[in-house]
């Protein structure tokens, strides 16, 4: 019943992905996905179509990967198989646990990249100096494109939920640049508040942007009125020594019809940014 349910959402994607534009040899895709309670649930028809959202990017960065048992960690090696038969390499890490109060607030964060385009640099590692001040700490990589040498940072985080203050969490960011020793930076999720909220304002006022703006990107529970999306709140925010190409959010649904199957994989959708290095 679940594969027949996945078939109209499956060729739905695939008519829209060949839509896409196409990418520059030069420059870095990344995605960001909050794949909701990734783990036990998720069956292998639901992976499938993960990947093939997922393969055609360069560097891959998921929120919401279960802590409390192995089948998270056991999931995203799956990813990362089912990956490397889709014709490139990848290579991937699972962060530990987050520090958070309970275990049902834990998860895990994970960063999939394509090794002919990407290195990382040394050990991704959970912000340890913020553990007692977020939730979900977030999950730091540093990144080098192989074609260049040049270096960067992505800061994978998912915040505490919208009615809980997540801006007493992203008033942290400020300082990242500094603390990391980089101009090249990238933080990348889902932070339960859209891209207009004040707490942005100390970032933007440094040089960074926000790659998607005014797109709404999680799902309703039921579609109304042919309205199926909720709320601005996963993005990516990068630094004005990366160079924009493109952006978007990746909404394969499409129609109401798939918004059940599209329901059983995550109840938001991945956003992406295309982007090169400032040379100069």
């Amino acid at each position: 019943m679940r594969k027949l349910l996945f078939l109209g959402l499956f060729f739905t994607f695939l008519n829209f992905s060949n839509n896409l534009e196409s990418q520059s040899v030069e420059s870095i895709k990344l995605i960001t996905w909050n794949i909701q309670d990734l783990g036990q649930s998720k069956d292998h028809t639901e992976i499938a179509f993960i990947v093939n959202v997922l393969k055609n990017y360069d560097i891959v960065a998921i929120q919401e990967v279960v802590a409390k048992d192995p089948a998270g960690a056991q999931k995203v090696a799956q990813i990362a198989d089912e990956l490397n038969r889709k014709g490139a390499k990848w290579d991937y890490r699972i962060s530990d646990p987050t520090n958070s109060p309970s275990a049902y607030m834990s998860e895990r964060y994970a960063y999939l990249w394509k090794t002919s385009k990407i290195d990382m640099q040394g050990r991704a590692y959970l912000d340890e100096e913020l553990a007692e001040e977020i939730v979900r700490e977030p999950y730091i990589a540093e990144f080098k494109e192989k074609s260049t040498g040049y270096k960067f940072h992505v800061v994978n985080f998912h915040s505490r939920k919208h009615d809980d203050n997540p801006e007493l969490e992203i008033v942290h960011f400020k300082n990242y640049q500094e603390r990391l020793n980089t101009d090249k930076l990238l933080i990348v999720g889902d932070f339960n508040l859209n891209e207009k909220h004040e707490i942005w304002d100390d970032l933007y006022q440094s040089g960074f942007k926000s790659a998607i703006e005014n797109s709404k990107t999680t799902l309703k529970r039921k579609c109304a009125f042919g309205k199926y999306l909720s709320h601005s709140i996963d993005n990516i925010y990068y630094s004005k020594e990366l160079q924009f190409k493109t952006s978007g959010v990746l909404n394969y649904i499409r129609a109401c019809e798939n918004l059940k199957a599209a329901r059983l994989i995550s109840d938001h959708l991945p956003v992406y940014l295309e982007f090169t290095i400032d040379l100069n």
